[in-house]
């Protein structure tokens, strides 16, 4: 496979799991002000960034091709959330469909990093039970932002 055809796809899923835990990571900071937990996402996504070559990704941003990416248009359910636990959920989720990407794409760019990227996505998960015992206040906030 010519590694023009799988570039964009280490890209698009770099960037998405980059901006999912940032959006996360923004939550605990201004939201719930629980620099603990900040932290730790602030940590999760500095090390995708050390974990994904930086010379595969600027080869893969010369490939990138924005306007005429399928997936840009927003669909129904992009547009929908209840709250603030509705909107760190799905980042959060972004970030762990994102990291299952890279970690089958490292297999063929970078196998060194594949061991430590599925590391990091099962680290997501227990983040994840993290979040909901310490704050188990927090999916209440779903149908109650929006009013």
């Amino acid at each position: 496979m010519d590694k023009k055809n799988y570039l964009p796809i280490i890209d698009a899923n770099f960037n998405r799991c980059k901006e999912g835990l940032r959006v996360a990571e923004d939550i605990f900071r201004f939201a719930l002000k629980d620099d603990q937990l900040r932290k730790k996402i602030r940590n999760y996504r500095h090390k995708i960034v050390g974990l994904v070559e930086p010379v595969l990704i600027r080869e893969a941003i010369r490939e990138r091709d924005s306007m005429q990416d399928l997936g840009k248009k927003l669909d129904s359910l992009e547009n929908k959330r209840d709250g603030l636990f509705d909107v760190l959920y799905l980042n959060l989720q972004r970030g762990k469909e994102s990291l299952r990407v890279l970690e089958e794409f490292s297999k063929i760019t970078d196998k060194k990093n594949t061991a430590k990227l599925k590391n990091l996505r099962y680290r997501i998960y227990d983040l994840e039970k993290e979040i909901i015992l310490k704050w188990p206040s927090l999916s209440d906030t779903r149908h109650t932002d929006s009013r």
